[in-house]
């Protein structure tokens, strides 16, 4: 199953893109669902469609879905909802924030990454287009799954030690509802999900990234700064699509001002990001609505070609390893060598960190207790080497 997840600055038209790839995908003949994780939705609106939290049949070959998270945690984790609900009511809290504060952060995130299990392991679709919200909170989808196995291993501590009380008070009244072995099951199980959505998110054969922009500085800065994040996540993003491009026939002294102006945002676009490929999408007169406009973008960003195609099919990390030294390649593009941090801690990991963003990366078995050489930063990346201890 291939995953295309679009991710672009609010307001550069990612939504549009995302539709008219899909209604492509689908005339194509390849069974088609686009999801918008967006709390913001704006799908049914470019689809001129009416879409709900439940999938919804929008042509043939072709499903969309909206998620809403209040309805995924009424139907997917109510079991973890209702405990969670009752946990704060016992210690005063109002029927209606409990329920509230039953939705954990990160849930909406963890929902959609589990819809893309939830769609491979059916074998209904051939592709999942994801519709995504703003930079910042796609990089927290992506790091979610990283991310999220720190809160449950925390969760986990802490319901367990609620069960050790529990057997030292026996024939007491204890002030709090102890977790049922449902709702241990059920942390177990979104744990063990969210190890397999690293690996579906990982993969490029499964899954890439594409970014969206319009020819404008803020975008251009926004998007560099996404390609990094994105990298340092090991997530593999295979092309840019410039939106809203001035078409280069466009008339009157106001447009060719603008036309000089954009096209040296394109070229610093091409600069920054070649050999990336970048596609490109004229801006339209008329509000970007409705199918026949959708299939009009498909035809400027694909022509003929196929929208599911991969263009890219390299990982961002990769270890290599020669004479008894290893290696860690991070492909890290547009960062100050001195912005960089690199820590190792005291549970076989690495924790690097630049920018906004810092990301810990469990190494290997064979280098757990390796000792760290030090890093060096070329053109091609961020390198890390280790050597291991040799065993008597």
């Amino acid at each position: 199953m291939r995953t295309i997840i679009y991710n672009g600055k609010g307001g550069v038209g990612k939504t549009s893109v995302a539709a008219a790839t899909a209604i492509r995908s689908a005339e194509m003949g390849y069974r088609t669902i686009i999801m918008s994780v967006d709390t913001a939705h704006s799908l049914g609106d470019s689809l001129g469609k009416d879409i709900s939290a439940e999938v919804t049949k929008i042509d043939e070959n072709l499903d969309a879905l909206e998620l809403n998270i209040i309805h995924e945690m009424r139907t997917k984790w109510s079991t973890i909802k209702d405990y969670i609900s009752a946990l704060m009511v016992s210690q005063g809290l109002e029927d209606i924030s409990a329920e509230e504060m039953a939705i954990l952060p990160g849930m909406e995130m963890a929902a959609a990454l589990f819809y893309v299990l939830q769609f491979r392991d059916s074998g209904a679709y051939d592709v999942v287009i994801i519709d995504t919200a703003p930079t910042g909170e796609t990089l927290r989808l992506m790091s979610f799954p990283d991310v999220s196995n720190w809160y449950i291993d925390k969760m986990f501590g802490v319901m367990k030690r609620l069960l050790v009380i529990a057997r030292a008070t026996v024939g007491k009244v204890l002030e709090f509802p102890l977790p049922s072995k449902e709702v241990m099951d059920s942390i177990e199980g979104i744990k063990n999900d969210m190890e397999r959505v690293k690996e579906v998110l990982e993969d490029p054969e499964q899954t890439t990234i594409r970014l969206v922009l319009n020819p404008e500085r803020m975008p251009i800065n926004e998007t560099m700064r996404s390609y990094t994040y994105l990298c340092l996540y090991n997530k593999t993003v295979e092309c840019l699509i410039v939106n809203k491009v001035l078409p280069p026939d466009a008339d009157g002294d106001f447009l060719k001002s603008r036309l000089e102006e954009q096209a040296g945002y394109m070229q610093m676009i091409h600069d920054a990001f070649d050999p990336l490929k970048i596609m490109e999408a004229y801006q339209f007169p008329t509000e970007m609505r409705g199918r026949k406009k959708l299939e009009a973008l498909a035809d400027m960003i694909f022509g003929d070609s196929d929208p599911t195609a991969t263009y890219a099919r390299s990982s961002p990390m990769r270890f290599t390893s020669e004479k008894g030294v290893d290696r860690l390649h991070i492909k890290m593009p547009f960062v100050d060598p001195s912005e960089i941090e690199l820590f190792k801690t005291h549970d076989s990991s690495i924790i690097i960190a630049t920018g906004a963003q810092k990301r810990k990366i469990a190494l290997p078995l064979t280098l757990a207790d390796a000792d760290l050489l030090g890093a060096e930063f070329d053109d091609d990346g961020l390198t890390i080497k280790f050597r291991r201890k040799k065993h008597d």
